[in-house]
């Protein structure tokens, strides 16, 4: 039974000629991607900057609407406490640097794919404006259906686990908890988008991502016991199911929009 040998693909593209129709790829020096680096750093955080200055003046809508979850499962009248004189303004800091991120994400996506399109071919760099559009689209789907979904599963748990007992939940560690599970969801949404420019590169086909499902399904619950800060199935459960079809979304994105000019890859006989 042959199987697919990643290391043997990647060097099949690194040697292989490059089309009439690309340029060939731009030499960097190790200083020169450090510069880079540096420059599109520099643009995502005042990308950052710009909308954490716009959120700011909003924060405390911000956070009421980021505690409405908690505020649901509460007894009535109980509130969050803060325990220094510094906790609240800090927590404001807070939400309007999340915020800033939620707003700045398509253009934190567009400095990554400049930074990394001098490494691509031009065929590969018509594919900015999907990438940054989907790129968006997802990690912003991943952060509103943490908020709607899986985080006030999460917060119901845990309250209902603390009832025997008086509850002292301070703002900051509620916040820890919300930006953890929005962000960390935000990312993990954007599974598709890499399964599907692997795939565009050869570096990975969609029936080497099916044969190795099994194990992906192991590191998504890996993934899921991580970021989550219960330890019960079912909300893990929550966060896994999404992931893995998201996983199969990119095999199918893979599958769909494969290289068809693409030689198939070298097979290992095992």
């Amino acid at each position: 039974m042959s199987a697919f040998n990643p290391r043997e693909l990647l060097e099949t593209r690194a040697d292989r000629p490059a089309a009439a129709d690309e340029d060939e790829l731009p030499r960097m020096g190790f200083f020169q991607h450090l510069e880079e680096l540096r420059r599109r750093l520099v643009y995502s955080i005042l990308s950052i900057l710009v909308g954490f200055l716009a959120a700011w003046r909003w924060a405390p809508q911000l956070f009421e609407f980021l505690a409405r979850p908690l505020r649901e499962v509460l007894p009535p009248g109980q509130n969050l406490a803060y325990t220094t004189l510094t906790e609240p303004f800090m927590m404001y800091f807070r939400v309007a640097l999340l915020a800033g991120i939620l707003a700045a994400s398509p253009v934190v996506l567009w400095q990554l794919w400049m930074f990394i399109s001098p490494a691509l071919y031009r065929r590969e760099k018509r594919w900015v404006v999907p990438f940054v559009f989907f790129g968006a689209a997802f990690f912003l789907s991943g952060c509103a259906f943490s908020y709607y979904v899986a985080f006030p599963l999460v917060v119901r748990f845990l309250v209902d686990v603390g009832k025997p007992f008086q509850a002292v939940i301070t703002i900051n560690e509620y916040l820890s908890i919300a930006t953890k599970l929005i962000l960390a969801l935000g990312i993990c949404f954007q599974t598709p988008i890499l399964v599907f420019f692997l795939a565009r590169m050869g570096v990975v086909t969609e029936r080497w991502l099916l044969a190795k499902f099994k194990y992906a399904v192991l590191i998504i619950f890996v993934v899921s016991a991580v970021i989550t800060p219960s330890a019960d199935i079912a909300t893990q459960c929550v966060f896994a199911v999404p992931m893995m079809l998201l996983y199969l979304l990119g095999v199918a994105a893979a599958w769909l929009f494969r290289r068809r000019d693409a030689s198939p890859p070298a097979a290992a006989s095992g």
